[in-house]
């Protein structure tokens, strides 16, 4: 079983998703399937074939994040040495140079990842090209729209 790195912060994420999934979206699910159960023939019962879907999902979701927390690898990024390098956790100020635009992301694991909230998988193109890097470096990534290129003007362990 191949270990999972995850922030403090992303395995808190999951376990609330966990409980929340266990203690109120499953007997949600279980008392909407009994209530369509009362009305009749299950053959064409809609409202009991879309719970029982959604029901299937929720199982699926708490089989995965049960998963993710038994081969998480927890990694405190604030207990790090600190330095310019770009590692796992880190949080990178970037400066593109095509736009002159700052950003900032957060380079964190499969399960935390969230690119609304500037929360990068290490393993996407962005995040492999940081990973390694220090501070001052400039790095080229070919994304979906094209090459970018960029400016690592901070890199803060928090």
């Amino acid at each position: 079983m191949e270990k999972e790195p995850i922030t403090n912060q992303g395995l808190e994420k999951v376990k609330k998703e966990l409980e929340e999934l266990k203690n109120t979206k499953r007997p949600k699910i279980i008392a909407a399937i009994a209530e369509a159960r009362g009305h009749g023939d299950l053959k064409e019962n809609a409202e009991y074939h879309a719970a029982r879907e959604e029901q299937a999902q929720i199982e699926s979701r708490i089989i995965t994040i049960n998963d993710a927390i038994a081969r998480a690898n927890v990694i405190d990024v604030t207990k790090l040495d600190k330095s310019d390098k770009v590692v796992f956790g880190s949080t990178v100020e970037l400066l593109d140079l095509g736009t002159n635009k700052k950003n900032m992301y957060k380079i964190v694991g499969k399960f935390e990842s969230e690119i609304k909230k500037n929360l990068i998988y290490f393993k996407s193109p962005i995040g492999k090209a940081l990973i390694g890097k220090n501070k001052k470096d400039f790095l080229t990534v070919k994304t979906p729209s094209g090459e970018k290129n960029f400016e690592i003007i901070e890199v803060k362990y928090v």
